[in-house]
């Protein structure tokens, strides 16, 4: 049987992608010491990989496809096909920053400060080449990990990190003074398996259920009864994703309306409803929206 070799993040996007694999249709069930989870799904073979090796492996045809960092791929400087970005992380779904951070007491105050000063970062070669683009000399080492941590302890005057919300860097009492760029998570493919009919075919549906999970992400449907002659008036103050869906109820001069909106309108979407007459209003929640 033809197999697709797909790559899952190991760490701290693993749950994440685990659950939208869930929401998508694919049940996986990691084990304890164990990178090739199983997946209810004979066409897929799955590896978990760390994100910052992700795009070597699938440049190098060990995997078919995988799901890893825009940072990573550019870091790596990875020959790949993008089949398309799926933005969402560990708390939320929003692309994450890379930012050049000091002490909050340092004296550096701009990227020029930093001129002949040592420089933190996991993200090696993007930094080096920022700082070689900027014309700015500095020493760069690569982290292991605690980076925010070597400048509070004075070992390196700027640290490179990735923030999703600035909670750690201000917990070590740090200070941004550049955005670096912004990441995202992203699937991509190698190029030869991208040729493959059946490989492409399968890595396109597979990312098409995924981007549909995410759009249904905080979206809900939103259904109700709604008489004639106040049919107007509720569908003026529907929001909708495109127009709402009318059909007539059986031998009645009743409707049914149908609308997909944003969760955090509902809240006063329903009783605006209510006061216009709508009637048997069912909210539910939605696994894709394609």
């Amino acid at each position: 049987m033809t197999q697709l070799k797909l790559g899952l993040p190991k760490g701290s996007l693993e749950n994440a992608t685990i659950e939208l694999f869930e929401k998508a249709g694919w049940l996986i069930k990691p084990a304890a010491r164990n990178y090739f989870p199983k997946i209810d799904d004979d066409e897929v073979a799955c590896s978990i990989c760390r994100p910052q090796e992700m795009s070597r492996y699938v440049e190098s045809g060990m995997l078919d496809a995988g799901i890893t960092g825009k940072d990573w791929t550019m870091e790596n400087e990875s020959e790949y096909v993008l089949v398309g970005d799926l933005v969402y992380s560990k708390v939320s779904r929003k692309p994450t920053r890379w930012v050049i951070a000091v002490a909050g007491d340092s004296d550096i105050k701009s990227l020029e400060d930093l001129e002949g000063k040592k420089v933190s970062t996991e993200l090696v070669n993007v930094t080096r080449r920022f700082f070689e683009e900027k014309g700015i000399n500095v020493e760069i080492e690569f982290s292991w990990g605690a980076t925010e941590a070597k400048v509070v302890s004075g070992l390196v005057d700027a640290v490179v990190e990735v923030t999703e919300t600035e909670s750690t860097i201000r917990a070590h009492g740090l200070r941004i003074i550049y955005e670096l760029m912004e990441s995202n998570t992203q699937f991509i493919a190698n190029k030869e398996a991208w040729n493959d009919t059946w490989k492409r075919e399968k890595i396109e549906n597979i990312f098409t259920l995924l981007k549909g999970a995410l759009n249904a992400d905080r979206i809900v449907g939103v259904k109700m009864n709604v008489a004639q002659e106040k049919l107007e008036e509720i569908v003026k103050i529907l929001p909708s994703l495109n127009a709402p869906t009318i059909a007539n109820l059986y031998n009645t001069d009743w409707f049914s309306v149908e609308t997909v909106v944003s969760e955090d309108v509902v809240r006063d979407l329903i009783p605006a409803l209510i006061k216009k007459g709508a009637e048997g209003i069912i909210e539910y929640p939605l696994n894709k929206v394609i």
